[in-house]
């Protein structure tokens, strides 16, 4: 593995400036650190684990709101080193992907589907990793998962504590921290060989290193190595035209050059540094870093009209990113009272190649139903001498996403009947956006200028800023009865400013691009009103702007803002130590934004209202638990994405959706046998008609041009209606293989189909006379995404300080589908995401 120069000096600097730090004399025995240091139950396969999903550490099973959490033992066990693998065992969690690193998690059904793009809705399950949020435009970071203590799944909006990206739920990634004054580490291998594919493998270490009395370091790194398993396999395209003598010619292409097995090989590598500072007896600074790289060639879906796990891809394929977090937590105490600082700078450049043949051919077919020839006949696409060239575009794209959050927060001593939380939080995220679609060789006049070749350029500058002061307050009533009021005030302001769309004289320019540039007077340039393009202030390296507004006489950036307030209500009886019942009332919320289509009005936020009833249950003398939770959700204005015209995503506000559901988990472990499940059932349904056009205030979406795009009880899209995971582990004692363990496991998990779109009506409004009298379904291409069981199995033996296993994941060679989906917006090859297939594998694991 080879970490660059950059990551070697930013953690050269961590250590640098731990050694400059006084060391303070202890004479008492340093402190334990709970995340690393299991209760007694948890030491029998983690039955009790202390989280921090109210931002204090308490007791999992005392915690007043739905939480699921995969402990560091959990997490071995079953082999999860990556976001699919972690979420098949939340059966509240859902998700979108087209590749790794490409993924939009949703929580409790709140998902309308097409959401991810760079310019589209922020997301509504917020992401960190540790104290700091990780939460992305565009895609979940898919943070390796090694050396954690535990993943933590907060269902139900958690906005009051954890912000605006955590609508509908939150998903907290907790490292293990330095220890201090202990020597210890691990290194584990694992190969595999995929069913269908090619041979993978990862290795995997980590180090604790003691410094001074009060320092200590921690440090892991990997190395993985995901085995390709879809087949490029050939294929012809032809696109046929008049010449100007009125002879049907034709262009006729292959992808012979491309063709492939395992074409879709995955690898990771990274690593992650901390320290731990006890400054004095009261107060510790831990500062990480983390770099992690993941490149990834060809594609991971195949095509519905070909055999399984086989696509055609014309041109090649690659997407490579890498994203830095360096991160500081301060902790300490003033008088009785905690104080935490939690701070991070995140930084994420992305780079992709990637094919859009599917556009040209949906085009091609499209112009075929008015009597042209295809795409050719109907819009040229000629070279600079006019000779006819071959029409398939192809897009190289980068993003460079950087973020940037504090959070101070004070909380009275825990111990005492009425406490409180209080804190204030910022956070600026931006993202710098490079589109650039491609027709190789395309005349100058045709392409975008500045641009030759490029037929559409998307070139913008998005902002997203948000400041909040949030508090919560608990009062135990009785000592069986317990209060806790919270709520959050909110300020954001989100700005989108650039170019997107053709150069001024493609023929598809005249509804985007550069003929809708902004002119002197504030109007755009497509209107005719013979004003100047506007050329004060803009996006470097843009032709022009039409994204964005002229405010006296100098461009500046279309802007959205707001504020507000949410809360949480909650309430809990504890009739006996072994039972718990919570009530909770909350409110969620996710800003509104800009649209990067000129014509299309920002939209507005969307809010998500929780009521929820709970039992916790700890059974059998602390060898079991049993909890469950049953919710009904409003959400009110929902944003949703789609793909518009010229295959622009367009969000716009709908109207509301009721979500009705049940959650519930349980586990228990005795002698040597562990057993645990999850479930939950998701009923998520819109309520009122949703129109094309969010400004119709018709029930029926009667405005003229207007069309009901979902009826009123739609399905919500991407939620399974059933999602359930169990695993049985059994070990047992081989004192004759030098006192080890053996142990078999087996695991399941099941989810339901689902619709891949919300919308059961797209109209074509380019089709000539009356497109309102055709109905074209999305979902009749699309289908639904199948329901899928998975089955895992392993064996191994371990000893006190070396483990073996063999295992068997998906051992029944399951094509389990995550996600179906089309190119563009008149596109209907339908591409689906499918799941690894059977792995065989071996891993090592030493410690010391």
């Amino acid at each position: 593995m080879t970490i660059t120069r950059p990551v070697r000096l930013y953690t050269l600097a961590l250590l640098s400036t731990a050694l400059a730090l006084p060391a303070t004399a202890q004479t008492a025995p340093p402190p334990v650190d709970p995340a690393n240091q299991p209760s007694q139950a948890a030491k029998s396969d983690e039955q009790e684990i202390v989280v921090t999903a109210t931002k204090r550490e308490e007791s999992l099973q005392n915690v007043p709101i739905s939480v699921q959490a995969l402990g560091t033992k959990k997490l071995d066990q079953l082999n999860i080193t990556n976001f699919e693998q972690y979420t098949k065992q939340l059966p509240s969690v859902s998700f979108q992907t087209s590749a790794p690193g490409s993924t939009v998690v949703y929580m409790r059904g709140v998902a309308t589907g097409g959401d991810g793009n760079h310019s589209g809705s922020l997301p509504s399950v917020g992401s960190y990793l540790d104290e700091q949020p990780i939460t992305t435009i565009g895609g979940t970071l898919d943070v390796h998962i090694y050396d954690v203590a535990r993943i933590e799944s907060l269902a139900g909006p958690q906005g009051t504590l954890f912000g605006a990206s955590s609508e509908a739920g939150t998903i907290r990634i907790i490292t293990n921290k330095p220890e201090l004054g202990r020597t210890s580490g691990r290194l584990d291998v694992d190969l595999n060989k995929v069913d269908h594919g090619a041979t993978g493998g990862n290795i995997e270490g980590m180090i604790n290193l003691p410094v001074s009395p009060n320092i200590a370091f921690r440090g892991s790194a990997f190395w993985q190595r995901d085995a390709g398993y879809i087949d490029n396999v050939a294929g012809t395209r032809s696109y046929a035209y008049t010449d100007g003598n009125g002879d049907p010619q034709a262009i006729n292409v292959s992808n012979a050059g491309l063709v492939r097995k395992n074409f879709n090989p995955n690898t990771t590598y990274g690593g992650r540094a901390a320290l731990k500072i006890d400054l004095d007896d009261n107060w510790t600074a831990t500062p990480t870093l983390m770099y992690q790289h993941q490149s990834n060639k060809g594609v991971f879906f195949e095509d519905a009209d070909l055999a399984p796990l086989q696509t055609q891809r014309f041109f090649p394929e690659v997407s490579r990113e890498h994203f830095t977090q360096a991160a500081l937590t301060v902790e300490g105490k003033i008088a009785n009272f905690d104080i935490t600082y939690a701070g991070a700078y995140l930084d994420r450049p992305t780079y992709s190649t990637s094919d859009y043949t599917d556009y040209t051919d949906a085009y091609n077919a499209y112009y075929q139903g008015f009597g042209y020839l295809g795409i050719l006949d109907y819009q040229h696409y000629v070279d600079n001498a006019g000779n006819v060239i071959d029409p398939r575009q192809h897009i190289t794209g980068t993003n460079h996403f950087r973020k940037m959050s504090h959070e101070l927060r004070i909380a009275s001593p825990k111990d005492n009947p009425f406490r409180v939380i209080a804190g204030a939080f910022l956070q600026r995220q931006s993202n710098d956006i490079f589109q650039n679609y491609i027709v190789d060789n395309l005349a100058d006049s045709l392409s975008v200028p500045g641009y030759p070749g490029t037929i559409w350029l998307t070139k913008q500058k998005r902002v997203d800023r948000d400041w909040a002061l949030f508090g919560e307050a608990t009062y135990d009533v009785t000592p069986t009865v317990t209060l806790t009021a919270g709520g959050r005030l909110f300020k954001y302001r989100n700005t989108l400013f650039g170019f997107a769309g053709f150069g001024p004289d493609n023929p598809g320019g005249f509804s985007s691009g550069y003929n809708r540039c902004l002119t002197a007077d504030g109007s755009q340039l497509r209107q005719g009103t013979g004003a100047a393009l506007i050329t004060t202030g803009g996006v470097d390296g843009t032709p022009c702007t039409n994204v964005g507004n002229v405010v006296d006489g100098k461009v500046v950036p279309r802007e959205s803002r707001g504020h507000g307030f949410i809360h949480r209500l909650n309430a809990q009886w504890k009739p006996s130590k072994a039972v718990m019942l919570y009530a909770t009332w909350s409110r969620g919320f996710r800003p509104g934004g800009i649209n990067r289509a000129p014509s299309a009005p920002a939209y507005q936020p969307d809010y998500l209202t929780n009521v929820e009833l709970g039992l916790k249950t700890t059974l059998l003398g602390g060898r079991a638990h049993w909890n469950a939770a049953v919710y009904h959700q409003i959400w009110r204005s929902f944003q949703f994405s789609f793909l518009g015209a010229n295959s622009l995503t367009i969000i716009q506000n709908g109207r509301d959706a009721r979500i009705n559901g049940i959650e519930t988990d349980a586990n228990y472990s005795y002698d040597g046998l562990s057993l645990s499940a999850a479930a939950a059932y998701t009923d998520a349904r819109t309520r009122q008609n949703i129109c094309k056009s969010s400004q119709d205030p018709s029930p029926d979406c009667s405005a003229a041009d207007d069309y009901v795009v979902a009826p009123g009880g739609t399905r919500l899209p991407v939620t399974p209606r059933f999602k359930v995971s169990a695993n049985a582990r059994y070990s047992w004692p081989l004192q004759s293989l030098g006192s080890a363990n053996a142990h078999v496991q087996a695991s399941v998990s099941h989810q339901s189909s689902a619709a891949a779109d919300i919308r059961s009506n797209v109209y074509n409004d380019f089709a000539p006379g009356d497109y309102l009298s055709t109905v074209n379904d999305p979902n009749q291409f699309l289908g639904r995404v199948k329901a899928s069981t998975l089955f895992d199995l392993a064996t191994g033996l371990d000893w006190a300080k070396y483990n073996v296993e063999v295992y068997v994941a998906n051992v029944t060679d399951e094509r389990n589908e995550l996600t179906r989906f089309v190119s563009c917006s008149i596109c209907s090859r339908t591409h689906i995401v499918v799941g690894r297939p059977r792995t065989f594998g071996i891993r090592f694991g030493a410690k010391f």
